[in-house]
């Protein structure tokens, strides 16, 4: 199945049912949905775009633009995630080297879009989502006369679906190749593990970027029936009044947005009972902040791990195993990352790709019908990272004799200070724990004597403080001192487009011609 065939087996079940929904905005039932999905690959085919060419939408949170992405598909065309929060240059490379050929927009990125557009002559259509802008039209006038057919485009399971850029934190962006099979098998493994009875139409929260996970995870409640409720942005009182108003069942959300939702006055007294399914991935969390969040909004909390090249469902750890007789789950099990999924093989190889026993560190690498093609025109990193058919995720972990996955760090992330490996996971949950502690990442800076220091970077809570001393006496009774901060610096952590805490960056600004010896 294509990415256009889940919206079609919801509108068979609920055509006119609810099935985008923008807050303080439009609503899109299925059949409508579906209806402007025809109009639009018919459209683009009458302009001379073919199956296989590459389509892009740009634009934050908006049903009409999610819906045009049904449209790229429906007419065979390979759907291009454009990250709005991208700056200019990032936005002009994926465009140009992933051979774009269409661009949905929305009149916000207008002036973007004119400084983009002189530089991009691949680009044969340009649509305005919202509005006309001189010459470009409007999507109303630019499907003007166009059939409501379906062009009936013969989709192969291996045909690319979509190029997903990658998150960009260990250099530029890589176009991730998902085909209709790992699209199909996502959908799949999610629909066995997130379980609904048949008749129920699931209510899934779109806060988090459609262009990333959020997006992906909204094609199987699509596929149910279910309708999508789209914010704008994951702003916390919005999120706290659409959970509570639309009896929201599923959502995803980055553990930073997390730790500003048990921040905010009064999220114990909110309604959460409606909820089954919170999502948190695409970063490590706190352990003491997930054992919070189990109290404040149930036995809800449910953690997925993956990446663009194995998308969200590599594991899996359920609302009730985060819980035992009613209380959260000890900090040993909660650190895990749960099961590895079904129709998934899991091991944790060593630097000469042997498997190594249980309980040992090592590379986590998979293989299956979730992992992608390859990064598109580069099989040079394709080689790389997918070595005798297993995908190397470039993360470190553990797995126990029952089956448990633990993360403990990226790879690249080590920090080896005076001959010995030190995991920035593993202090990070220590300073997590701390009340005034919002976020932190901790990397290794140069050092003549140790060749690099363990160096905490800590971002506080808003009106709250902590000493330096007091965190490196916390780490060095938690961890010994070889692990605890040789120094912490309090301030902002830069993020990437998709929230994640950009270290290549912190890293950057210290090291800066140094050459890194790990």
């Amino acid at each position: 199945m294509a990415l256009v065939n889940f919206l079609d087996r919801g509108a068979l079940r609920n055509p006119d049912g609810d099935c985008l929904v923008t807050l303080g905005g439009d609503t899109m039932s299925f059949r409508d949905v579906q209806t402007l999905s025809f109009r639009v690959a018919n459209t683009l085919h009458s302009h001379g775009l073919q199956p296989g060419d590459v389509g892009s939408v740009l634009s934050f949170n908006n049903a009409m633009a999610f819906a045009c992405t049904f449209g790229l598909s429906r007419a065979g065309m390979i759907w291009l995630p454009s990250n709005p929060r991208n700056s200019d240059e990032d936005s002009h490379y994926l465009l140009e080297f992933m051979d774009c050929r269409a661009l949905f927009f929305h009149s916000e990125f207008a002036d973007l879009i004119a400084r983009l557009r002189p530089r991009l002559p691949l680009i044969r259509q340009w649509i305005c989502l919202d509005k006309d802008l001189g010459e470009i039209p409007s999507v109303a006038r630019w499907l003007e006369g166009a059939a409501e057919t379906d062009p009936d485009v013969t989709r192969l399971p291996e045909d690319i679906a979509a190029l997903f850029p990658t998150g960009g934190t260990t250099g530029r962006s890589k176009g991730v190749m998902m085909t209709n099979r790992v699209i199909h098998n996502l959908v799949a493994v999610y629909a066995a593990m997130f379980v609904y009875d048949q008749v129920e139409k699931p209510v899934n929260m779109a806060a988090a970027p459609l262009t990333h996970t959020a997006g992906l995870i909204s094609l199987s409640a699509l596929s149910r029936g279910g309708k999508v409720i789209i914010l704008p942005k994951p702003d916390v009182d919005m999120m706290l009044d659409t959970i509570e108003q639309y009896r929201v069942n599923e959502f995803f959300l980055p553990p930073t947005v997390i730790y500003r939702m048990l921040d905010h006055p009064g999220v114990e007294t909110r309604d959460f009972s409606s909820l089954r399914y919170f999502v948190y991935a695409a970063a490590p969390m706190s352990v003491s902040k997930l054992s919070r969040a189990i109290q404040v909004f149930g036995p809800v909390m449910t953690q997925t791990y993956g990446q663009a090249e194995c998308p969200m469902l590599i594991t899996f750890f359920s609302p009730l195993q985060h819980v035992k007789d009613g209380k959260p789950e000890s900090e040993e099990r909660l650190a895990s990352c749960g099961f590895p999924t079904p129709f998934i093989e899991l091991r944790i190889l060593d630097d000469a790709n042997k498997q190594v026993p249980h309980g040992e560190k090592g590379e986590i690498c998979v293989r299956g019908d979730l992992v992608m093609a390859g990064y598109y025109k580069q099989p040079d990193k394709t080689a790389e990272t997918i070595i005798d058919g297993w995908l190397h995720t470039g993360d470190i972990g553990i797995q126990d004799p029952d089956g448990w996955v633990r993360i403990v760090d990226r790879k690249k992330d080590m920090i080896i200070t005076g001959g010995f490996n030190v995991y920035p996971q593993e202090v990070e949950q220590v300073i997590w724990a701390h009340k005034a502690v919002q976020d932190c990442a901790v990397i290794g800076l140069p050092d003549a004597e140790w060749g690099e220091v363990v160096t905490a970077v800590v971002e506080l809570v808003p009106g709250r403080s902590v000493d330096a001393e007091e965190l490196k006496q916390l780490c060095k009774q938690a961890l010994g001192s070889v692990k605890t901060p040789k120094t912490v610096i309090f301030r902002e952590l830069p993020r990437s487009p998709n929230g994640k805490v950009l270290k290549r960056d912190l890293r950057d600004e210290y090291w800066k011609d140094e050459t890194r010896k790990v």
